[in-house]
């Protein structure tokens, strides 16, 4: 509730919509149907980076800031949420960077273009522990050969979990997935607001960061 009202009092500020609804984009009213249109969203070509569970934002508008030769996409689900987030992509002031409210099954499944993006960030998904929930989670092989299908070769998703099992489930799907480890610093396990909060809790945090080969997604290709 709390995390409602906060959005509402951004939402009800004219300034903070108007500068949220200058970064948000994918929206429609109803007489078209949606599609993912990069060029224009961005008004160039650019590599592009997706975060996928922005959140608040912590990690992608500083990630924008340091890289002003690439775009970003910042995409959440919960209306909330995706309201808070634009307002603080709006009021940053950054040219590189759009909110877009969406599932993120159905816009790497089915709705951003082949080899469009040069990497993912997943930052703490939710782990969905019981059993039943299982359905609900984010990594499966279809979202992993989703991840495949849009990235160009030798583009990276970088994951981060404070659940060991459920990171090693991740990362798993990820490798049976095509995909291989790299060796390299996860630039969003301390940068989300997730992994600030939990790493000052003293948790643990699991990352990997997995390069897209040239096979990535073969396994599935048929599913």
């Amino acid at each position: 509730m709390g995390r409602m009202r906060k959005a509402s009092r951004l939402w009800n500020d004219a300034e903070s919509r108007r500068a949220a609804t200058r970064v948000t984009v994918g929206e429609t009213d109803g007489s078209e149907a949606f599609t993912v249109r990069l060029r224009g969203w961005f008004g160039r070509r650019a590599p592009l980076e997706v975060e996928i569970g922005a959140g608040k934002g912590s990690f992608i508008i500083e990630r924008a800031r340091a890289f002003p030769e690439r775009d970003f996409l910042a995409v959440e689900m919960p209306l909330p949420v995706a309201k808070t987030l634009a307002v603080r992509v709006g009021r940053s002031g950054l040219p590189n960077i759009r909110v877009l409210r969406a599932d993120a099954r159905s816009l790497v499944a089915f709705l951003m273009p082949d080899l469009a993006v040069s990497a993912y960030h997943v930052y703490y998904p939710d782990p969905w522990p019981k059993a039943r929930h299982a359905k609900h989670r984010l990594f499966s092989p279809s979202f992993v050969a989703g991840l495949a299908r849009t990235l160009i070769v030798g583009g990276m998703v970088y994951v981060a979990s404070d659940v060991k099992t459920w990171a090693e489930e991740m990362f798993g799907a990820m490798l049976q997935g095509g995909f291989i480890t790299e060796a390299e610093p996860v630039p969003g396990v301390l940068g989300a607001g997730f992994g600030r909060k939990y790493a000052a809790q003293g948790r643990a945090l699991f990352a990997g960061a997995f390069r897209k080969t040239s096979t990535a997604s073969q396994p599935w290709a048929d599913a």
